[in-house]
């Protein structure tokens, strides 16, 4: 008999009602604040992203996220070199981690935009950080934001590259198919903050080319 799929996941009661035993005020209100934080991310892996993560199904904003983490140390070494100087590596990672957390409230509201409303409802410092974190990315105003954002460009690229999926379903301002060019007009100005992300960026477009996944 086949298993029923719960739209709850394993435990998300258990979470409820911990957080309200806990109640709203003091440090029982943060902890329930805490919670309620916690299961909201676990829907990260609900939300689809446009390209595929095998040819069966698509990427989720949760995998999206956590190979741009593994990128970010992979290459780490590599960015400082380039750049001459130290980067934080822990907050390029938590940078990797929280970037998409807007598509939470997306989901729910039915629209993207604006700084995510829930940090401000959060526990100091935490709330605080992530806020500061989300905004320093948004404006790529440090070398690690800089970075990540173009890690994020690379992501998909690489993915479409790596399960077949081209770049049929997506067509350009003139609603012509998208080309090699008009990729580049779409990656390399974040990509180009690194030789090493550039590199990489050409050898799988070049792959893509190659392949028949991408008009020259």
């Amino acid at each position: 008999m086949p298993r029923q799929e719960s739209h709850n996941p394993p435990g998300a009661g258990t979470l409820t009602a911990m957080s309200e035993m806990n109640g709203p005020h003091g440090a029982a209100g943060d902890r329930r604040r805490l919670f309620d934080f916690i299961a909201l991310t676990a829907r990260l892996r609900e939300i689809e992203r446009a390209n595929n993560a095998t040819a069966e199904r698509k990427e989720s904003v949760a995998e999206h996220s956590w190979h741009l983490a593994m990128v970010s140390w992979i290459l780490h070494a590599e960015f400082e070199r380039e750049a001459g100087q130290r980067l934080d590596l822990t907050k390029m990672l938590k940078l990797c981690l929280m970037h998409d957390l807007v598509e939470m409230d997306a989901v729910e509201r039915g629209a993207a935009g604006g700084e995510p409303p829930r940090f401000a409802s959060l526990p100091a410092p935490l709330g605080a950080e992530l806020l500061a974190l989300w905004r320093e990315y948004e404006e790529g105003r440090t070398p690690e934001a800089c970075l990540v954002r173009g890690v994020d460009r690379l992501n998909p690229t690489l993915m479409r590259c790596l399960t077949g999926q081209g770049w049929g379903d997506m067509a350009t301002d003139s609603h012509a198919p998208v080309d090699a060019e008009a990729l580049d007009g779409l990656h390399l100005p974040r990509v180009a903050v690194s030789e090493t992300l550039r590199a990489l960026y050409e050898e799988i477009r070049n792959a893509s080319v190659e392949g028949g996944l991408l008009p020259p």
